[in-house]
């Protein structure tokens, strides 16, 4: 059993808001993710003209779909937007609807200091920089924007949603490539237990779909280039015939709280975040060991917190990337911390939306908290020929209804850092 901490340190999830390949509206992509529908296209060739890998994850905009497209007037005029980088404009979004479904509208000015901001993000306002380093070679400093630096700083995505909603409490912005979004969210968790704060609006946003992310990411031989006539089949977690990652962008936001204000202000919370566990590979740059070490201390200190034995999992969203040696690894990692023929229901969600990077745990959060409350796994698109890991209960491409009580979600990234989320279905089972 999950160890029994009082209301005030008892962390729920009240508010849930996405932006993905897959669209805007927190139900429309998960109904799209459990039918197995891709979000993974064909890159414009003038964007990638010298770029191996030609496919990416890309959020639509109200053109491409009228009914979850990104609409960027949804969250400041032009002149506002003209100081943001786009992954602040994902951030806003979906913070926004996150704190409308949560209906957190602090109107006191102790409620609004009790209110965390803590956003992620791995590579921030890459473009920005991109745009910025081109004026400067073609035209010289003196015309570059004085908001070249506010669009571009990681912080700022927190920054501008405690600016929009007048959040006054901790804020704080974990740049730990990969994993920062599940850093993010359990920091955010710290906070609210230590007494801190009594609300977080946490997560993480990226959007780095530029000729120079993707061609830095192309010399480093991460991404998928096997794939690019057929775009949907490019990522392939877990899968023998993987090659890479495939770029993907977006934001993933949730409110936290403790369920003791929850249940103070009558929030009905979606799921209970009851253990997190951060490590240290120590081991490469970029890639992670065989056997997954750093990944298995993770997931341990994850369910230490919880109170609960491996086999308590029901469900692990893995990271699962897409890549040949992180998903061994993590394969690896997940045989040694729950045993090849005990292992709980697996699927690998950035099979349809792409790596979102410093989004991805906060999005992969939002799933795991969906797939709990309906009792289904989502699929793992392209799982044709499944990694030869005996016993693992990988879900292939379709959904599966599932009996879930306890799920974990993985982040890892490179600079070997991990990070394991436990989250417990709302209401627990008695």
């Amino acid at each position: 059993m999950s160890p029994e901490r009082p209301d005030a340190q008892r962390v729920v999830i009240t508010g849930m808001g996405l932006v993905t390949p897959l669209g805007t509206r927190v139900e429309v992509v998960w109904q799209r993710l459990q039918a197995g529908i891709s979000g993974i296209r064909r890159l414009p060739d003038a964007l990638v003209p010298d770029v191996p890998s030609k496919v990416g994850g890309v959020v639509p905009d109200l053109a491409q779909d009228a009914e979850a497209g990104f609409d960027p007037a949804s969250v400041g005029s032009p002149s506002d937007l003209r100081k943001m980088d786009r992954f602040i404009q994902f951030a806003l979004a979906a913070a926004d609807q996150a704190i409308a479904q949560a209906v957190w509208r602090p109107e006191t000015a102790h409620a609004r200091e009790r209110t965390a901001t803590v956003i992620a993000s791995a590579l921030g306002g890459l473009p920005a920089i991109v745009e910025a380093g081109a004026i400067t070679t073609t035209q010289g400093v003196r015309h570059l924007s004085p908001f070249t630096v506010p669009s571009a700083l990681i912080n700022l995505a927190a920054g501008q949603i405690s600016l929009r909603h007048g959040f006054q409490g901790p804020i704080g912005a974990p740049a730990t490539a990969c994993a920062a979004s599940l850093q993010a969210i359990g920091d955010a968790v710290r906070m609210i237990r230590a007494g801190e704060a009594d609300v977080a609006i946490a997560g993480g946003a990226e959007a780095t779909i530029t000729r120079v992310g993707l061609g830095a990411f192309a010399a480093a031989r991460a991404l998928s280039t096997g794939f690019n006539e057929t775009p949907e089949k490019a990522s392939r977690p877990f899968d023998r015939d993987r090659d890479g990652f495939v770029m993907g962008e977006g934001a993933g936001v949730v409110v936290l709280e403790s369920l003791e204000h929850a249940r103070a202000r009558g929030a009905e919370p979606w799921a209970e975040i009851v253990g997190y566990g951060t490590s240290a590979d120590a081991h490469h740059i970029t890639a992670a060991p065989p056997d997954g070490g750093g990944a298995q201390r993770s997931m341990r200190l994850a369910l230490a917190q919880a109170g609960l034995e491996p086999a308590q999992i029901d469900y692990l969203n893995a990271h699962a990337t897409s890549t040949p040696l992180g998903d061994a690894s993590e394969l690896a990692a997940i045989c040694g911390v729950f045993g090849e023929h005990a292992a709980p229901v697996i699927s690998a969600t950035k099979s349809a939306i792409g790596h979102l990077c410093g989004a991805a745990g906060g999005v992969a959060t939002i799933v795991t908290t969906l797939a709990l409350r309906d009792g289904v796994a989502p699929p793992t698109l392209n799982l044709e020929h499944p990694d030869p890991m005996t016993g693992l209960d990988i879900v292939g491409p379709e959904a599966r209804p599932c009996d879930m009580h306890h799920a974990m979600v993985n982040g890892f990234g490179f600079g070997g850092v991990n990070a394991s989320l436990v989250l417990r279905r709302w209401p627990a089972a008695a």
